[in-house]
């Protein structure tokens, strides 16, 4: 173990589920790292839509992790545990964690770490862990995206959304993406997205059909669910992929399985805290070889909305929940 960790730091914590306003600054033991473990004294830390959903006592923390809120976070490795290689002391790096990130310290198995060095902001680094392993799992594993293909990609500004743009376009797919302003719109055209559809001024079914006439998309990346699955259904072309990795429009849809035989079409999702350690070291692998030297070179930079001191994550949560932001919004912890 290495020295000069104190036995106690600060976290953000909260009594009772509810709003934002239950989330307050406290303090935590910090944790040890356990098997294949590696302790990350926090840069910053992402806040993403699973801590929202946490928070308001709807999404539980797996067996086993911690109940502290934060999914991702960037930082410097200042302690190991059984198993780790001594040369990961000292490494800057960037982690997708079972939970702990709103805090000073925090664990994460070591092969669910991505190299950030000196050659990512940290703050960046923070930002991307969980949208890049959503990302990639959903739409090149599941939805098995490939080069030349259109994708359709709801709530296109959002953080899933802006790095659905950028992977997308960077592996040679079209996407299109809805938004909710014309102002958000513009904006999802600026990261890389080949046409984006207001929602709230035009169908975004009739859209598409006319984008890509007539012939439909062949993935869509579905944040929505709810009576948005008809719908994304009619914009597919014939063996489309339908990939659902979040349920805000409601968890049930009435859809016509006549058409999903007749058409061919794949309905699919996931969610990815859930899944074991020994998926997700695996998922890292692939993305640390096909995806990370992109944001290595800087060919890819996540998409920053606001930073915020951890002291203020209830401001965070709010900002989130407003729907106003594009991009990802982060915590800064220790900075640097």
């Amino acid at each position: 173990m290495a020295q000069d960790i104190p036995a106690k730091m600060s976290a953000i914590g909260f009594d009772q589920p509810g709003g934002p306003e239950v989330m307050r600054p406290g303090e935590a033991d910090v944790p040890q790292p356990g098997m294949g473990e590696v302790l990350i004294h926090v840069a910053y830390a992402g806040v993403n839509r699973p801590d929202v959903i946490q928070r308001m006592g709807l999404y539980p923390a797996p067996p086993g992790a911690s109940p502290i809120l934060g999914l991702e976070v960037s930082g410097t490795v200042v302690a190991i545990g059984e198993g780790v290689e001594p040369e990961w002391l000292n490494r800057i790096v960037c982690a997708l964690t079972p939970g702990g990130g709103y805090a000073e310290y925090c664990t994460a198995p070591v092969d669910h770490c991505l190299p950030v060095g000196d050659a990512i902001p940290l703050a960046e680094a923070a930002a991307t862990p969980e949208t890049l392993f959503t990302v990639w799992h959903n739409v090149f594993e599941r939805g098995v995206a490939r080069e030349g293909e259109r994708m359709l990609v709801h709530g296109g500004t959002s953080g899933i959304g802006t790095m659905a743009i950028m992977l997308g376009k960077a592996f040679g797919l079209e996407v299109i993406v809805t938004c909710g302003s014309d102002a958000k719109c513009t904006a999802a055209r600026k990261f890389g997205a080949s046409h984006a559809i207001n929602y709230r001024e035009v169908d975004f079914v009739e859209a598409v059909q006319d984008i890509t006439g007539g012939k439909g998309v062949e993935l869509v990346l579905d944040m929505v669910s709810g009576d948005y699955v008809p719908r994304n259904l009619k914009c597919l072309a014939e063996d489309g992929r339908h990939v659902t990795i979040a349920v805000l429009g409601g968890m049930k849809a009435d859809i016509n399985m006549a058409v999903v035989m007749s058409r061919r079409l794949t309905l699919t999702g996931s969610t990815l805290r859930p899944r074991s350690n020994q998926f997700k070291a695996l998922l890292c692998a692939e993305i640390e070889a096909n995806a990370w030297p992109l944001f290595l070179d800087g060919e890819i930079c996540p998409v920053m909305d606001r930073i915020y001191p951890l002291g203020e994550a209830a401001e965070a949560h709010r900002r989130m929940e407003q729907g106003e932001h594009i991009g990802k919004i982060v915590l800064e912890v220790a900075g640097g």
